[in-house]
């Protein structure tokens, strides 16, 4: 056997490693990415429902219904009287 088919012979057993890490790190790639999809899915879901939370303790926190609030109270007390 001469040289050039012994380098010809390393060369395509390196070519056939290094396809084979590619398919691998693909099929790995894939697999992450479905991961972060489904994360960011559920991070999407928790941030709706916070911010629907925070925008009914808005409501709830808003001066006019706090005036609401204290008023109606003032006109318990006064019935009380």
């Amino acid at each position: 056997m001469e040289w050039a088919q012994i380098l010809v012979i390393i060369l395509s057993v390196f070519l056939a490693i290094f396809l084979l890490l590619g398919i691998v790190l693909t099929v790995l790639l894939i697999r992450v990415t479905q991961q972060i999809k489904t994360i960011t899915e559920s991070a999407q879901r928790t941030a709706s429902g916070i911010e629907g939370v925070v925008s009914n303790f808005s409501r709830f926190s808003s001066p006019a219904f706090l005036i609401r609030l204290v008023s109606k109270q003032l006109k318990r007390t006064k019935k009380q009287k």
